[in-house]
């Protein structure tokens, strides 16, 4: 899931992959899910990787017509793996339907838990059947026929996300964590500004020449647009202070400010960034909120 940015995308982010199955490079294909919005753009990117004995790579929705296509894009090929970067329905729902038909088991991303022990506005985010038959850490390797895959744990915009590097091709399917048309959304209490900013600092150090996101084309020059976006975003967190220093207290007074003339399917997710900007200035002492943390606090420059 994404917000509008103002930055210019990076070679290939303004591409808008087709709906067929795609041929990317030696070891990977791609067939986009047809569940475009707002929010993922024309839908949601599942690879293929390997030949034969594949891995798929984030399933999409739990859509049978999307699944019978995924699976006739590759007929006399075998499913071995189910890889998740994040349980978001868009990319985990798909997951237990394709288990039943192919056998193979899921593996990534942790099962989602509330923060609090009780369903919040991100948890409705989640693919709240998702469970993976095994759960993978920073550093776990997924080995396939011809190709490895290693965990990248990248929290941030899901507490659960994971992306993953192709060793073979120097290459990252990033999740939602980094896309090319635009920036993630960061919905507290599951999503983190603090945690989002580490993993983007953590790719950026990364070697990867090309990152595969979840949804929209490729990013070129990948640790050069991981960069941007941390400044993109210290850029938004300057002007949330300045509005806080202005006396403007609430989310809804902040994002009328900082994101003039946004569509008003966009406000929603424009106002969670907001928040998870707020959540994280508190933590840091440079503002403060009267009471709980949430979009009907009022907020003050500390």
């Amino acid at each position: 899931m994404a917000e509008p940015s103002h930055d210019p995308p990076p070679p290939g982010g303004a591409e808008r992959p087709p709906s067929g199955l795609t041929r990317l490079s030696d070891r990977v294909r791609r067939i986009v899910a047809p569940n475009p919005s707002p929010f993922t753009f024309t839908g949601t990117c599942v690879y293929i990787v390997g030949e034969g004995e594949v891995a798929v790579i984030d399933p999409g929705p739990a859509d049978s017509a999307h699944l019978d296509a995924l699976l006739a894009a590759i007929p006399g090929e075998r499913v071995a793996r189910i890889v998740v970067t994040h349980s978001h329905r868009d990319h985990a729902a798909g997951a237990a339907l394709l288990k039943q038909r192919t056998g193979a088991p899921i593996v990534g991303a942790r099962a989602h838990v509330a923060t609090d022990g009780k369903p919040t506005r991100a948890d409705a985010s989640h693919a709240l059947d998702y469970t993976p038959d095994e759960a993978l850490e920073d550093g776990a390797r997924v080995a396939g026929r011809g190709f490895t895959l290693e965990a990248v744990a990248t929290p941030g915009h899901a507490a659960n996300h994971l992306s993953f590097a192709l060793i073979e091709e120097n290459a990252l399917f990033s999740g939602d964590h980094v896309m090319a048309w635009s920036t993630s959304v960061i919905a507290p209490p599951d999503g983190s500004m603090r945690a989002y900013l580490a993993s983007l600092e953590k790719v950026a150090q990364r070697s990867e020449a090309i990152y595969w996101p979840g949804h929209g084309g490729p990013v070129g020059d990948p640790q050069r647009y991981a960069r941007a976006l941390i400044s993109h975003r210290r850029q938004r967190e300057a002007a949330i202070l300045a509005r806080l220093e202005a006396g403007e207290a609430s989310v809804a007074e902040i994002v009328a400010r900082v994101y003039p003339g946004l569509a008003p399917a966009l406000v929603g997710a424009a106002s969670l960034s907001t928040l998870a900007h707020l959540e994280d200035l508190i933590e840091r002492g440079l503002a403060s909120s009267d009471g709980a943390i949430a979009l009907a606090a009022r907020f003050r420059r500390a």
